[in-house]
């Protein structure tokens, strides 16, 4: 079977392999770990058997997969302990703003993979984008997008676009939860308990996605039909397109997917 390792065993990595656990792409006796800090992979190991290290060497002997799960400032060292063992792994990166050209510069000739994933990864709902590196092939590109998909949906594009994808799908679950936010204060100014505000927020933004996720239903589509003439909708929806929300929203999109590619320069 497919054998996977992860340098960083943080919450991100360990979302990832329990997707990779419960779809079967592998199994637990074949997921290696490592991490500076024992008391994470002592609970890793916990919730999921998987085998685990404190040498990030051992995980490249073991793996066909490895995926660089650290934080940004840590790459460097990451990469520098592991550049002259790496052979014919496929390595994943998962950290922000680390570019393909700074992996590559490092892991020469190696089949290098970046990937963006967003925080719901951590309940199975990862919306993510992923950059093939200059030496990997269809096969690669096939693997890394089933691992991916396990955890959510995952999207092969242009490296250029990845910038996009942080700045919509990285950054978008604060976006939203600002949004939820409001809607939840609303709800409570208006007469509800804030719990059952809260609570009804929540499902009515997962019941939206839902339902046009599974219809195919346009947003233009399903405004309309939620805006009876002379109804409740439409007259919050005055408030909502007088005060231009959907301009600020891609203000805010363009901005973060700005910043972006600043630090990733």
């Amino acid at each position: 079977m497919l054998k996977i390792g992860f340098i960083g065993a943080g919450k991100m990595a360990e979302a990832l392999i329990k997707a990779v656990i419960n779809s079967r792409i592998t199994d637990n006796k074949n997921i290696y770990a490592s991490d500076k800090n024992k008391e994470r992979l002592d609970c890793i190991k916990k919730e999921t058997k998987i085998h685990i290290f404190n040498d990030n060497k051992k995980i490249i002997d073991n793996s066909d997969i490895v995926f660089l799960a650290v934080k940004p400032q840590n790459m460097d060292e990451v990469l520098d302990e592991i550049k002259n063992i790496v052979t014919n792994q496929l390595i994943v990166s998962i950290a922000a703003g680390i570019t393909l050209k700074k992996l590559e510069l490092k892991l020469k000739n190696k089949r290098i993979v970046r990937v963006m994933p967003n925080t719901p990864c951590l309940v199975g709902e990862m919306a993510a984008g992923f950059s093939l590196g200059k030496n990997c092939n269809d096969k690669d590109a096939k693997i890394i997008e089933e691992i991916l998909s396990s955890a959510g949906k995952a999207f092969l594009l242009k490296e250029e676009l990845l910038d996009a994808v942080t700045g919509l799908s990285g950054s978008g679950p604060a976006f939203i939860a600002y949004l939820l936010e409001g809607m939840i204060e609303g709800g409570v100014k208006s007469g509800l308990n804030k719990d059952i505000a809260t609570e009804l927020a929540l499902q009515t933004a997962k019941g939206t996605a839902k339902l046009l996720q599974e219809t195919g239903m346009t947003t233009q589509e399903l405004i309309k039909t939620v805006s009876s003439p002379g109804g409740t909708t439409i007259a919050g929806r005055e408030i909502l397109e007088k005060s231009d929300v959907k301009e600020i929203l891609i203000k805010t999109i363009e901005k973060a997917t700005k910043r972006s590619k600043e630090l990733g320069k």
